[in-house]
């Protein structure tokens, strides 16, 4: 004897929806999959103060998609201090701090990483070394070659002294 399941028509139809259409994460993820990585020629970085207390001075480095195209990007870039006239790196790189996400930036279109940069004259001098930086060594995320931001201010010598941190970067709306 040959039996009938029979199901209600909105089950079949859940069921039918399920199986055809792709979740609208996965199209995002398809659609970001096929918008190539941005490079660092694609992107230029600068630094805006944006406020200061308690010995911190906080302000966040700004990525703007200068290509022509539009590109991959997002999570976190690579960020210290640079000194000496010649860009070597002074002190510890900064802190990475919070969760990557990653998206698609179109022409003109900016990423946000917000900096928390402690003064390097809260530590004992001793401990800090102290010495003039002239400015920031930005990777951005996934490059290998560097841009280089003027931003004058103290770093420490001392590479257990983290005076930088900064945060993944986020698509400016």
């Amino acid at each position: 004897m040959n039996r009938i399941l029979l199901l209600p028509a909105a089950a079949l139809l859940a069921l039918a929806g399920t199986l055809a259409v792709p979740a609208p994460a996965t199209q995002a993820a398809a659609t970001q999959a096929a918008v190539p990585g941005c490079r660092n020629a694609d992107l230029h970085a600068r630094y805006r103060a944006t406020d200061n207390g308690a010995g911190h001075r906080f302000g966040k480095i700004v990525l703007v998609n200068v290509s022509g195209h539009a590109c991959r990007t997002g999570g976190f870039g690579g960020l210290s201090y640079v000194g000496y006239g010649n860009g070597t790196q002074v002190g510890a790189p900064a802190t990475r701090q919070g969760t990557a996400t990653f998206f698609v930036l179109r022409p003109g279109q900016r990423a946000v990483s917000r900096v928390d940069e402690t003064v390097a004259q809260n530590y004992p001098r001793a401990t800090c070394r102290p010495h003039p930086v002239d400015g920031f060594r930005v990777y951005v995320p996934n490059a290998t070659r560097s841009q280089f931001i003027a931003h004058r201010t103290t770093g420490c010598r001392n590479p257990a002294v983290h005076l930088i941190s900064h945060t993944a970067y986020r698509k400016r709306v």
